[in-house]
């Protein structure tokens, strides 16, 4: 029944959304808000839900990865690296100046700063992924830049979490640098031309009719466990695994990855929608502060990620910046730790988990108007 009522929900709202012009996936993630705590309360986050969610990140983004060369994205890397520093250091920044401002603790001002960093790609690469417009230059850089996001995430929670335990540990930052970055560029640089020769190779042992499809959810699972003994996320794992297979499976697996995706999708974007709680509405004070903090949540990404882009000419830097403000899960996980190590009160965790959601919720019709242009130029092409 919660499965059914999930899943209903979540496709019927998308239908609703788009007939309004909207993204499918804001009546998804709005969905999970109706039938969850905040609203109806029929169903609440569980760990059923919670696996079923990880597993729709994981494989939306092994699907987008699927879809992008590598060479392609090694090609964006320069600029990308840029996004992303810009990226982190302006919100960074800003969420510390607006907690210092309020009067909080230095060690809970940079924890906040440090929730608002790092980018939950998952949003954004769904909205480009139904859009069709993965391939463009913009795209391609918004999602090598949240991969470098990531490591540097990692980096910034090392160093926050040392400061907050009132030592800065080098070796531990040093080490919790080192292997993100070490495994995410053998991947992206020679993981396609690996699997290119390891394929052909497995694939003539096996009998099985679609043992292509099984050699890639090997490869899916074993890259995103990888990437979590490294220290980065899994969906980065599950993203070079599908960059690394694109150019060597048949059509066939990107049609079964492509159906698996869309069955476990919406329980991605509900759960994000199950996952606010009403209780942080209660306090006016802390509300506007978290309007503030929203706000300087989806700013700094545009200005940071957007002066990173600028090269790119004025419409695609806005495209970048507006497609690296989601935080979602990631910005979550550091409000976690923070509660878990006594750095950040209740009232501010529940901010950031308020402002993380938002932001995810926010990222596509600002998407949607970001890359409408670029959709009508698409459009008229075939007319020419």
């Amino acid at each position: 029944m919660m499965m059914l009522i999930i899943f209903a929900s979540a496709k019927l709202l998308a239908e609703l959304a788009e007939k309004l012009g909207q993204p499918g996936i804001v009546g998804e993630i709005l969905a999970g808000v109706l039938i969850g705590p905040a609203v109806f309360g029929w169903i609440s986050m569980n760990e059923t839900i919670g696996a079923l969610s990880d597993l729709g990140v994981m494989f939306l983004l092994f699907r987008v990865g699927l879809e992008v060369k590598s060479s392609e994205l090694l090609d964006a890397g320069p600029t990308a690296a840029l996004v992303a520093f810009a990226g982190v250091l302006v919100p960074l920044a800003g969420g510390w100046a607006l907690m210092t401002a309020y009067g909080y603790g230095h060690a809970e001002s940079l924890f906040v700063g440090a929730a608002l960093v790092a980018t939950s790609v998952g949003i954004t690469a769904q909205v480009l992924s139904a859009k069709g417009m993965i391939q463009y230059q913009a795209s391609q850089i918004i999602l090598a830049a949240a991969v470098i996001d990531d490591v540097l995430g990692l980096i910034v929670l090392a160093i926050v979490s040392s400061l907050a335990r009132g030592r800065l540990n080098a070796g531990e930052i040093a080490l919790t640098a080192i292997l993100p970055i070490v495994f995410t560029f053998v991947i992206a640089r020679w993981g396609t031309h690996g699997v290119r020769r390891a394929v052909p190779a497995v694939e003539s042992k096996l009998s099985h009719s679609e043992a292509q499809f099984h050699l890639a959810m090997v490869l899916l699972f074993g890259l995103s466990v990888l990437a979590l003994y490294t220290g980065v996320a899994a969906i980065v794992g599950a993203f070079l695994a599908g960059m690394s297979l694109g150019e060597n499976v048949t059509r066939r697996v990107h049609d079964l990855v492509h159906g698996t995706t869309e069955l476990l999708v919406p329980f991605f974007l509900a759960g994000i929608g199950l996952r606010i709680e009403p209780s942080i509405f209660a306090n006016p004070s802390i509300l506007v502060l978290g309007g503030i903090l929203l706000l300087i949540a989806v700013v700094s990404k545009l200005i940071g990620c957007g002066l990173g882009a600028l090269r790119l000419g004025r419409r695609d830097a806005i495209r970048v910046g507006v497609g690296m403000i989601p935080r979602g899960e990631v910005g979550m996980v550091v409000a976690q730790l923070g509660l878990s190590m006594g750095v950040l009160s209740a009232p501010v965790y529940g901010i950031v988990v308020f402002t993380a959601l938002a932001t995810t919720l926010v990222a596509p019709p600002l998407l949607a108007v970001a890359y409408q242009d670029l959709k009508a130029e698409i459009e008229l092409q075939p007319a020419e």
